[in-house]
């Protein structure tokens, strides 16, 4: 009898264990470690209901249309510096640096802004940002020589990562599930918006002019912010400021409809608390705390693979020519040789990423990511070949279709647009877990950077070793078809999923290709699991349970 009843208590503990396992695992899942709003304790969104958190996100990414004028701006400048009678004349290698030197930076900002973020917050961060920026039109404006030049580059260039990064955080913290990839796109849309101003400026305006009017384009958003937006209440939660992350989350839910007895912002404070609770804990029990724990977060699954998936992925957008074609506009189409204004042309360029930049934001709200990018690059490649070959033939003397590289480019942008331009940015949020997401998105938005400038400064010497702006373009459609093999071998889908689920994904795959049949069926397994361990499935009576021995 006393056996009996030993094997029933022990029958009893272990049920009453797994059923504590997994409401903690439910928990887990339902809070979505991205700290984003959960569909669990909020209704699906309607345009009233999210309308303060689409007002706090576009005015945190308002700061992208100042990239965008920082990429576009040599486009417009580089023609006027080389030109024989400029009024500071530059040589092809220096302006090859003036091009590139507005990336070089980015890496010491991005980093800088990650330890910002942490300390100050996601939104001062942003607004500490926007000096450098400021100095460096100035600097740029008041230029004699070329020293002068470059070093407002090199400021413009640190304030882009400094600004931006936590922008993009501060968005996937407040944004809900469903709004999050469309809202993260708004950045780069208004970056193309930057760069539409900046190369119809530069057509009509004088370069010194176009550089005094961007300064007014980095002050407005530290206005915007200290007016109407407030700081992530995930940040202001784990710095112990309660007070100020409640009054955060009422005026960012204040549209929405009681969840039963409980206001949706105080539903999510609950929410984000419990994470946090959890994060601490985790952190305690950790032998090695602050910097420690966040260098062995990198060398988990949930770290290296993710990193390494960062940088091929943004390897092959670089040298697909996305930013080579952007920073040279008013260059390539003198080189191409069409006889079309150069000038006019890169407006149309402008305004084409502009107008598909608005379309990949409901892409990607409606699409998933990875057959956007396959479907992006397969006609990056297409464009480049036909306007290769065309180009070529305008060589050889044959103009008979000198307007096919023209549209050919703007199609180019458009392709792009569909993915490889925007959804690797949109990515450096998504992919990385709580415990390293700051200092992770800095250190892939760095590396990025640093591609960048590579790809800027191989511009001249791919030319010059392949022979010429056709050979160049059929280079750059073959990295683009390596980038559709890429992602469908490895790149993970992120669409729709909670980030805790795409951490998960993490710790049980490599290859992406294949992963959603194996994910189906490891869930399955583990349902089936469930139900063999749920104290249903265990025999009533204790007395006909296998005997075991009584320790």
């Amino acid at each position: 009898m006393h056996d009996s009843l030993s094997i029933y208590a022990h029958v009893e503990r272990e049920a009453s264990k797994n059923i504590e396992e997994n409401e903690r695992e439910c928990f887990k899942d339902a809070i979505v470690s991205s700290r984003s709003l959960n569909k669990g304790f909020v209704e699906s969104s309607t345009l009233k209901n999210a309308i303060p958190e689409i007002a706090a996100c576009i005015i945190s990414a308002s700061f992208h249309i100042s990239v965008g004028l920082s990429m576009a701006y040599s486009a417009i400048l580089i023609p006027h510096l080389e030109a024989a009678d400029a009024e500071l004349h530059a040589t092809q290698e220096q302006t090859s640096w003036i091009a590139s030197v507005v990336v070089v930076c980015a890496p010491l900002g991005a980093v800088l802004g990650g330890f910002l973020m942490e300390t100050v917050g996601r939104l001062r961060t942003l607004q500490f940002g926007s000096i450098p920026c400021i100095a460096g039109w100035i600097l740029i404006a008041l230029s004699t020589n070329i020293p002068m030049l470059l070093a407002g580059r090199l400021l413009a260039g640190m304030a882009t990562a400094l600004a931006t990064s936590p922008a993009i955080v501060y968005i996937t913290e407040v944004a809900r599930p469903e709004l999050r990839g469309s809202m993260i796109s708004f950045g780069p849309t208004l970056a193309s918006f930057g760069m539409v101003l900046s190369y119809l400026k530069g057509a009509y305006m004088h370069w010194r002019i176009v550089a005094w009017l961007s300064i007014v384009y980095a002050v407005v958003p530290i206005i915007l912010i200290e007016l109407f937006v407030p700081e992530s209440p995930v940040w202001l939660v784990a710095k112990g400021r309660h007070a100020e992350a409640r009054k955060a989350l009422e005026w960012l839910y204040k549209y929405e409809a009681k969840q039963g007895k409980v206001c949706a912002a105080e539903a999510q404070y609950t929410t984000i608390t419990k994470e946090n609770e959890i994060k601490l804990n985790e952190q305690r029990k950790s032998k090695h705390g602050g910097v420690s724990t966040k260098l062995r977060g990198f060398l988990k699954p949930t770290g290296w693979k993710p990193m390494m998936i960062l940088f091929l992925l943004f390897s092959f957008q670089q040298f697909s020519g996305i930013y080579i074609t952007l920073f040279y506009a008013v260059t390539w189409f003198q080189e191409v040789g069409s006889g079309v204004d150069a000038y006019v042309a890169s407006i149309l360029v402008g305004v084409t990423r502009f107008l598909c930049s608005m379309v990949n934001t409901w892409l990607l709200r409606r699409y998933k990511r990875r057959p956007l990018c396959i479907i992006s690059s397969f006609g990056m490649a297409l464009c480049m070949i036909v306007s290769g070959y065309f180009t070529y033939l305008i060589k050889e003397g044959d103009r008979s279709g000198y307007w096919v590289p023209v549209v050919c480019l703007l199609l180019y942008v458009c392709t792009s647009m569909v993915g490889m331009l925007t959804i690797p940015w949109t990515m450096t949020a998504e992919l990385f877990p709580t415990e390293i997401r700051g200092i992770a998105h800095s250190i892939s938005y760095s590396i990025a950077n640093l591609l960048m400038f590579a790809a800027l400064q191989s511009y001249r010497s791919l030319q010059d070793f392949l022979g010429g702006s056709y050979a160049v373009q059929w280079f750059f459609a073959g990295v683009s078809i390596g980038a559709a093999i890429f992602v469908w071998l490895l790149l993970p889908e992120t669409h729709g999923k909670k980030l805790s689920e795409i951490e998960e994904y993490f710790h049980n795959n490599f290859l992406a290709a294949g992963a959603e049949t194996k994910a189906r069926k490891q869930r399955a397994r583990r349902r089936q699991q469930s139900r063999e361990k749920s104290p249903a499935t265990q025999p009533l009576n204790p007395s006909k349970s296998k005997p075991v021995q009584n320790v």
